[in-house]
């Protein structure tokens, strides 16, 4: 007789409800022990920081770089709570992927589009991103999030032109993911 072997399917996903609660939550206990939000952008720029100061640390140093008030008074820009939020994000989301059988080193796209087009695609997409938090002075949790809890209109305005815009533009390059 064949032995026949019964796969269990992969653990689901957080509830997106309970989920947002708990990132409300985390967002209000951030507040409470720490008088500041969340960010990630933050925690990026503190890394561009530290490699500028490595590179060329006579203009990072100098009154005039973007990034002179992470490093003044010889101030280490690594050293911060945001930084550590992001290795704990990398580690906490690997954990997760390995603890629920997730891990794969896989690019999902379309049949109809190359691999190397998806990642191109993300790449500029992600460099947008970035370049748009730079400019919003803050990243969707940031700016958005943090903005939202403290019931700041700007917050709820960011959070809809993200979301808005995102909803507009998505149109355009549905082909990347259809």
């Amino acid at each position: 007789m064949e032995e026949v072997k019964i796969q269990k399917p992969p653990k689901k996903y957080m509830n997106p409800y309970l989920a947002g609660v708990l990132l409300g939550i985390t967002i209000i206990l951030s507040f409470f022990f720490t008088r500041e939000g969340l960010g990630a952008s933050g925690a990026f720029k503190r890394g561009v920081a530290k490699v500028e100061q490595i590179i060329i640390p006579a203009h990072v140093e100098s009154e005039n770089s973007a990034f002179y008030h992470y490093v003044k008074d010889g101030k280490d820009p690594l050293k911060n709570r945001l930084v550590y939020m992001i290795i704990g994000v990398f580690v906490g989301g690997f954990l997760s992927g390995a603890l629920n059988r997730r891990l794969k080193l896989k690019l999902e796209h379309s049949p109809k589009i190359t691999s190397r087009k998806r990642a191109v695609a993300a790449i500029i997409g992600g460099a947008l991103f970035g370049i748009g938090s730079a400019f919003g002075r803050g990243c969707t949790s940031g700016a958005g999030l943090d903005g939202m809890a403290v019931l700041a209109t700007s917050g709820f305005v960011v959070v809809g032109m993200i979301f808005g815009t995102g909803y507009v533009i998505a149109w355009f390059f549905r082909k990347l993911w259809i």
